[in-house]
């Protein structure tokens, strides 16, 4: 199936879509979940909740914002983050560094995601310092603008500054791969 097939499938609440779906983005799916909960019977969970949410919520899909997999990975990602900050989760860590999405996770079932094929490391190294921290600790370790206003001692206008510029320099850099 082709992901307008899909999108469309799921609109019309087709079972055989939906199972589609599932056999081929779970894996993905569940990896986004378990890279920031390392707790498997809660990253089902989580991942459960998700995808129920994915297929009924696929109205609010908008194909020109991004692709399926994107807005998938975000709900799930999102999900996992507002698990782990729940109360019903003692904090220890956040999620992983930034190597390890860089390197790749084997997930259960014995695969590797390599990221590095897709530039991912070198992007990230093209940032100075200052950026190259906000954006691993916003999209790879979970934190909030605010909670590392908090924790570092940074200002959140300048947070945000940094962002910003970050996401302008990866923005730049990845027109050209």
């Amino acid at each position: 199936m082709q992901e307008e097939e899909i999108i469309a499938g799921l609109r019309a609440r087709d079972r055989e879509a939906t199972e589609y779906l599932y056999e081929k983005y779970s894996r993905a799916l569940f990896a986004v979940i378990s890279r920031i909960i390392s707790d498997q019977t809660i990253a089902e969970e989580v991942f459960h909740d998700s995808f129920v949410k994915i297929t009924r919520k696929i109205d609010q899909y908008d194909e020109t914002k991004g692709r399926l997999y994107t807005w998938m990975a975000n709900i799930c990602r999102n999900a996992a983050i507002d698990k782990l900050r729940s109360k019903e989760i003692s904090q220890t860590s956040k999620t992983n560094t930034i190597d390890d999405f860089v390197f790749g996770i084997e997930s259960q079932s014995g695969t590797m995601e390599q990221v590095e094929g897709i530039g991912v490391r070198e992007l990230v190294n093209q940032l100075n310092a200052d950026q190259k921290f906000i954006i691993e600790y916003i999209y790879f370790k979970g934190y909030t603008h605010s909670e590392i206003s908090e924790e570092f001692d940074i200002p959140l206008g300048t947070v945000k500054s940094r962002i910003r510029a970050a996401l302008q320099v990866l923005k730049k850099n990845s027109e050209r791969i």
